[in-house]
Order: C-alpha cells, then sequence, then structure tokens
C-alpha cells in the first residue's frame, strides 16, 4: 500500500467513526469509546492545520491571519507593527484596502481593525440613491473565536451565519479569495478545532460540563461594587445576563425579547467613526408604504429585513473582555474607558445613568473576567 493510500484509508475511517459518534457528541464508552476519542484527536490537529496554515489557493490569507491564538481577534497595535514589518503580509489584501479595489492606503484597517463586509440587502430594501444596489459595503471589527464556537449559538455580530461551517466557508471564500472551495470535512475540522478555543480554564470547563462559570465576587471594594452592576437587578445584568453575560434580560432594548443577543447600543446613530451613510428605502409590512431609514450600519436588519432589527448588533461575550479591544461592531470604542463613555452620555437619557466611579468600578470588575 502506498503512503498516499494509507492517508486515504486512514481519513475514510476518521470519517466514519466521527459518522458513529455524532461528530461533536460524547464519545461512546468502551473500546469504540477510545478510537472515536483518537478519532476527534486526528480531526482537531488536522482542524488546527487547516486554520493555521491552509490559504485554499486563495490570497494568502488564513483563519488564523485574522483570529491570532492569543485573543481570537486582532488589536490595531498588532495590525501597525506589522504592517512596518511587512507592508505585503497577508492582512494586507486589496479587498481590506481604503478603496477596496488597490493595495495603496490601509489606513481604516491600521487604525481601526475594521475589514470589509459585503451583505445582501432584503428583499423588501432599496438603496435611495443607488437602486440597482444588491448589497451594503461595511466596515466591521473581527469577532473572537474564543469561546463562542462551542459556547454561543449565534455567529458574526448581525447572526447572518446558521453553523460555524457556513462561517467558515464563508470566511475562506471571502476575505482568504480561495480559488477552490473546502470540502465539507475540511470545514468540519475547522469547526471541531475552533471548538477548542478557549479564553479560560473556567469557559473550557463550562463546555465540557454544562455546568455555567461563576462570576467573581471582586476583592478590592471597586470590584466588589462593579460586581453589582451585573446583578440581574443591576443597570447591566438587566441586558447583560446568561453564562457569557451576553443576553437580554428582563430590561429589553427596543423589545426583544428575553434571551436575545441583539441589542442597540446607538453606536450606528452616532457613528464615531463616520463610515458611509447609507439611506435605504424599506417597504413597510405594516402599512404597506415606504420608510426611509439611514445608517451606516443596520446590524440586523440586513438578515430579516425587520426594521425591528435596524441598527441591532450581537452583544458579545464578556467574559475575556479586557484583551479583545477594541469594542462594538465597528471597533469605534478603543479602550474599556471609551466603551463607559459611551454608555454614560449616550444611553444617560434612555435610563443608564452612571457616575465616573460607577465607571471605574465596572470596568474594574470586567477586568476579573
Amino acid at each position: 500500500m502506498t503512503q498516499n493510500s494509507t492517508k486515504r484509508t486512514h481519513r475514510a475511517a476518521v470519517s466514519a467513526l466521527l459518522l458513529a459518534a455524532g461528530c461533536g457528541g460524547p464519545s461512546p464508552a468502551g473500546a469504540n469509546g477510545v478510537e472515536v476519542a483518537e478519532a476527534h484527536q486526528s480531526l482537531d490537529a488536522t482542524g488546527e492545520s487547516l486554520f493555521r496554515q491552509e490559504t485554499f489557493g486563495g490570497n494568502g490569507r488564513t483563519c488564523e491571519t485574522c483570529h491570532g491564538m492569543a485573543t481570537g481577534t486582532v488589536h490595531p497595535a498588532q495590525l501597525q507593527a506589522l504592517y512596518q514589518q511587512d507592508p505585503n503580509a497577508p492582512m494586507f489584501r486589496a479587498i481590506d484596502s481604503d478603496d477596496g479595489t488597490t493595495s495603496s492606503s490601509y489606513q481604516r484597517l491600521l487604525e481601526h481593525a475594521t475589514v470589509r463586509v459585503s451583505i445582501p440587502l432584503p428583499s423588501n430594501t432599496r438603496l435611495l440613491l443607488d437602486p440597482g444596489a444588491t448589497q451594503l459595503s461595511l466596515w466591521r471589527g473581527i469577532p473572537s473565536t474564543l469561546d463562542t464556537p462551542a459556547l454561543d449559538p449565534v455567529l458574526m455580530q448581525d447572526g447572518r451565519a446558521p453553523s460555524l461551517t457556513v462561517q467558515a466557508h464563508d470566511a475562506i471564500m471571502g476575505h482568504a479569495q480561495a480559488t477552490r472551495e473546502p470540502t465539507a470535512q475540511e470545514l468540519t475540522s475547522i469547526a471541531s478545532f475552533e471548538q477548542t478555543l478557549f479564553s479560560s480554564q473556567a469557559l473550557k470547563d463550562y463546555a465540557r460540563t454544562g455546568v455555567a462559570p461563576v462570576l467573581p465576587e471582586g476583592n478590592t471594594e471597586s470590584e466588589k461594587r462593579g460586581r453589582a452592576f451585573f446583578r440581574p437587578e443591576g443597570a447591566c445584568g438587566q441586558c447583560h445576563g446568561g453564562p457569557l453575560l451576553n443576553e437580554t434580560g428582563p430590561r429589553n432594548i427596543l423589545g426583544q425579547p428575553q434571551g436575545s443577543r441583539f441589542s442597540n447600543a446607538f453606536v450606528s446613530e452616532i457613528n464615531f467613526l463616520a463610515n458611509p451613510v447609507y439611506t435605504l428605502v424599506v417597504q413597510s409590512p405594516l402599512l404597506g408604504l415606504p420608510e426611509v431609514r439611514l445608517s451606516p450600519d443596520p446590524g440586523r436588519f440586513l438578515i430579516t429585513g425587520r426594521l425591528e432589527d435596524f441598527n441591532h448588533f450581537k452583544m458579545s461575550s464578556l467574559w475575556n473582555i479586557k484583551n479583545t479591544a477594541p469594542y462594538f461592531h465597528d471597533n469605534s470604542a478603543r479602550t474599556l474607558e471609551d466603551v463607559l463613555t459611551h454608555y454614560t452620555f449616550v444611553l444617560a437619557p434612555r435610563g443608564i445613568l452612571l457616575t465616573p466611579r460607577d465607571a471605574q468600578d465596572i470596568i474594574a470588575w470586567l477586568k476579573l473576567l
């Protein structure tokens, strides 16, 4: 038997074992359980290689190009250092340049670590100034691949990806400009590897046992005061609930159902980074009349076509938040201090009142996660 045929036989055996095991579920007991566990280890090793090294014949990018192993995302300072070292590194490709066609300027990518994302317009929506347009080109930050793949069913900032394999496929074909389609097995391997990536042992244990991690109570008086904001009755806890602190609670924003991960923090309304603003004409299902809305990024609305979802975005997990700056879907908040400033001044008229000490206490506690 040749070396290649041996590899093919091994892959076939791994695939059969994974199908028998349900690919991702608990391993059956006994000798077969050992074989399935070994098959999963082989699959994860393959997934890591695909995540970190495979370009699929594209522009040189891998999954790791945008999703660093340390934080699951990338920070502007990292990109600036990389650009100084190698301006031709795979991260710097024309699709994410300032004009989207040439590689002459990457100011927005370097300053804000945002990449270009193209989202189709809903069937009930057209652009006022470009009626023939079929999609919007948006600037968004890169979600972290730590914790979410294994623990959060909502993927991407607008929830558009129904599964990890779909998300991986779209990123490979889009951001990496692949010249060959990844196989179903390769996508499954990448997803399997991503489900092993965690920011802490506590969250890894949560994925293994299903027992939610215990939130730290805090050691200093400031941390303890900050913890109080995230209790169910606290100003933050009423929207940041659940094990990952990214589920809405009793105090829902604009009628979002309890347990939803989408809310409107009025980031698109402020448009701090002055991203291009689109004028959208939406056919209202209730009155049958068109309604005009303006936004640099309508978020969840582009996926559902529901005006109730306009400018709503997924709340990211707050675990490991100290390491995943910048914040918000457009990376407009460089620091946690910027986030709290936004809440203090933008959301204050809507009932969230924070003093400077409150903000310091909240940040002190968040840094424990």
